[in-house]
């Protein structure tokens, strides 16, 4: 029996932060932040975090359907509010789904969000269960580097069930390596972040291809039939250079939002994958890689169902709807 995502929804904070505002803050001492000072990244509310985002997400993808009926929920982030009280609990509470669902927390690296994608793929395909996948990231960065002016805050959730829905599942594959292109420890706020060169030869270059080759011979598919590609990290050039290793069309290339509202961690993929889906038409094939610590990468086709269950409130309304600040100092004080 087929598989599918049945809806999606997004979420992205109303503030967009100014990047010439941070980066004017500290190249006096590091000149080679004005590389990245261009455009802007959503900023959460000193009352949102990675939990509120999640459900403002599945809100957005549920809108008046109905609840009773889904069986499990799946929370993926990195910036969890709480680390010994369920989060996944309070987005079933939140959401008003009832108490005899499965409620788990997915979290430990930047790929939990696929991860958990695939994981209830995989058991809504053996199972008569309908599944919510919920992603939320409100990443703590150190002031003054390069992540800070890269990351942003969103939410992103997917509804997954059997049958085709809006797109259907072609096949995934994983591949798991320890590889640290970052880390953070216990107690410790912020992650430590490798050299970003090495991370795009020896990670991006080497772990991804692996991933996307097995999917595509799964799915019985030529790199050339990707209609959209789906690639989760803040340099453009690295899903221009993944394509080019992989054969696939160049035009394939989702944009990455990176100048519109930055890299939402765990959430990222989700967020292109819906984003992928907005604009979308029937038979379009979509690839939606994850990355951290290996690689996720899971293939879509777009269904004739598409226009059905469209989210109230898509990412380009969020992106279109956002309100500019250059007010770096009251991003400290909510984030800091």
């Amino acid at each position: 029996m087929p598989v599918g995502l049945h809806a999606f929804g997004t979420y992205l904070p109303k503030t967009r932060l100014q990047r010439e505002a941070m980066a004017s803050a500290y190249t006096w001492f590091n000149p080679a932040l004005r590389n990245l000072s261009q455009g802007e990244r959503s900023v959460a509310n000193w009352d949102e975090d990675a939990v509120t985002m999640a459900v403002e997400a599945a809100r957005n993808a549920l809108g008046t359907q109905p609840r009773e009926a889904i069986n499990s929920v799946y929370l993926a982030s990195t910036s969890l509010p709480f680390q010994d009280r369920q989060n996944a609990g309070i987005v079933r509470e939140a959401l008003n789904i009832g108490a005899d669902t499965q409620t788990v927390d997915i979290t430990g690296s930047q790929r939990a969000g696929t991860s958990a994608l695939i994981t209830a793929l995989q058991i809504a395909e053996n199972n008569a269960h309908k599944l919510l996948v919920v992603a939320g990231e409100k990443r703590q960065t150190k002031a003054g580097s390069p992540l800070e002016l890269t990351s942003g805050d969103a939410g992103a959730a997917f509804l997954v069930d059997n049958g085709e829905g809006i797109a259907r599942l072609l096949a995934h594959a994983t591949k798991s390596v320890d590889f640290v292109d970052h880390y953070r420890g216990q107690n410790q706020p912020f992650d430590y972040v490798w050299e970003e060169r090495w991370v795009r030869d020896e990670g991006h270059l080497e772990i991804v291809p692996s991933a996307v080759n097995k999917a595509l011979d799964l799915a019985e598919l030529r790199p050339e039939e990707i209609n959209h590609f789906c690639f989760p990290a803040p340099a453009a050039r690295v899903a221009s250079l993944l394509a080019k290793r992989l054969g696939l069309p160049a035009d394939s290339i989702r944009a990455n939002l990176q100048g519109s509202c930055g890299e939402a961690g765990t959430a990222h993929p989700l967020l292109m994958l819906a984003h992928a889906l907005e604009d979308s038409k029937v038979g379009d094939i979509i690839l939606v890689v994850g990355f951290g610590q290996g690689c996720d990468a899971l293939l879509f086709q777009v269904t004739d169902n598409s226009a059905i269950s469209r989210p109230n409130t898509t990412v380009n309304d969020f992106l279109r709807y956002g309100r500019s600040d250059s007010n770096y100092h009251r991003y400290l004080a909510i984030n800091k």
